[in-house]
């Protein structure tokens, strides 16, 4: 038996835009998601979130659904359009009213809601004016933050600024293969930088209000390969964000690469570094890399030519990515390491697999996983807890529909759930607070 420490919270993560639907309904604005999936090209087969999986009208069923899992915490996004559909100003109180159901239903069923303010469906009046790249936008963020916060925070204890800044910035500004669709290295890192401002402004914002635990989700990779290649993409993917929220400055090899592509304001750097009682990480896969003169490199890491990614050394998920267990363990044990006395939380890790209700390899994936988080714990680490992605299969960003992470799977032509058989494992896994 392999059982967690006393009080480990065990939950489900989901997002906004890729679950809610209802994109016209009491007064949401536009994000830069109704934009980008609207525009011919970008989402595979023309897919948008006007529908996703209709949650805003169904959440009940979906917590419901939780309940039954015997989930500990939910992890959901607020969507930023629904508080204040100009972006700033005025507060939608019809929009913060869906989260007040949501949240009490969560409530009666004792499933503790976990809050992030941003998971990339920026009102698109703030894009038009600059979105990430305007610093003005990190500080639409901080009073967005407190209006959310204002209305929930009495029953909401635990926070998060952002998820995955490194996608936002490099995925959204770099390749475009995101939304806003930009592909400009020099927007890339501005919109880094600015993202991590609107972190600071908000966690200033939240604490003054009285915010219980507040946290960064980061999308984490360790990356395997020669030390050269290795050390730049690690800046870039990983201490480009931790060094300035958890050490209060760039890394002096990733300062000097950004400097090539744009200035930032390191005066910033204390307000960006604003303590923080959580660590979010998101592990999916890791970064094989090699020395290639001849490469190219990849426009999510501007600066990477002479830099080839190699291919995954063992089976893969639907989205292609290496599945290695061993990754989550060492990176986590890393993240203690190199930077202590931060607690760390599992909030995303899953897969996407073939749509099967009978899906062994869903179920093997997560034990793989929950067992290397196990043994990090083993080695010390302050790990406080761990969410699935996902609750549902829902809308996969720029693969649409046809990707599909759920414990849960959505019919998407009834909207039907039924729960799959990693569903039932997880929750007699929840149950035991271990594997067997």
């Amino acid at each position: 038996m392999t059982t967690f420490p006393e009080g480990f919270l065990w939950g489900a993560a989901t997002a906004s835009y890729q679950i809610e639907g209802a994109v016209h309904e009491d007064g949401r604005g536009a994000s830069i998601w109704d934009t980008f999936s609207h525009t011919p090209g970008e989402v595979r087969d023309g897919h948008t979130g006007d529908v996703a999986c209709d949650h805003y009208h169904r959440y009940r069923e979906d917590v419901e659904i939780m309940a039954d899992l015997g989930l500990g915490a939910y992890r959901f996004s607020v969507a930023w359009p629904r508080v204040q559909p100009l972006g700033s100003g005025e507060i939608n109180a019809a929009g913060l009213d869906f989260y007040d159901r949501l949240v009490d239903a969560l409530a009666e069923k004792g499933v503790t809601p976990v809050a992030t303010l941003y998971h990339w469906d920026l009102p698109q009046v703030l894009q038009d004016v600059g979105g990430w790249t305007s610093r003005d936008t990190a500080y639409r963020f901080a009073e967005y933050a407190a209006a959310v916060y204002e209305r929930l925070g009495d029953r909401v204890a635990s926070w998060t600024t952002l998820n995955e800044p490194w996608v936002s910035a490099f995925v959204g500004h770099g390749s475009g293969r995101h939304a806003p669709g930009v592909c400009d290295p020099g927007a890339a890192f501005t919109a880094a930088h600015h993202l991590m401002l609107a972190h600071g402004l908000a966690v200033e914002t939240l604490r003054t209000a009285g915010a219980g635990s507040i946290s960064l989700t980061l999308n984490l990779s360790p990356v395997l390969g020669e030390a050269e290649p290795a050390r730049l993409i690690d800046g870039l993917a990983n201490r480009l964000f931790l060094d300035p929220v958890l050490r209060g400055e760039y890394p002096a090899d990733v300062l000097d690469h950004l400097r090539r592509y744009t200035d930032v304001d390191l005066g910033d750097l204390k307000t960006i570094a604003q303590p923080i009682d959580v660590l979010g990480v998101n592990y999916y896969t890791v970064n094989r890399v090699a020395a290639d003169p001849g490469s190219t490199g990849h426009p999510e890491y501007p600066g990477s030519q002479g830099i080839r990614w190699t291919a995954p050394e063992g089976p893969t998920t639907e989205m292609g990515w290496e599945i290695i267990p061993s990754g989550l363990e060492a990176l986590l044990v890393r993240l203690s390491r190199d930077y202590p006395g931060v607690p760390l939380m599992v909030t995303e890790n899953g897969a996407a697999f073939a749509d099967d209700l009978a899906d062994t390899d869903r179920i093997a994936f997560l034990d793989g996983h929950f067992r290397a988080a196990h043994a990090a714990i083993g080695k010390g680490v302050d790990l406080r807890g761990y969410f699935v992605w996902s609750l549902m299969d829902n809308f996969e960003w720029a693969h649409g529909y046809h990707k599909r992470f759920g414990l849960v799977r959505v019919d998407y032509d009834t909207l039907e759930r039924t729960p799959r058989d990693s569903a039932r494992w997880y929750r007699e896994v929840i149950a035991r607070n271990g594997l067997g």
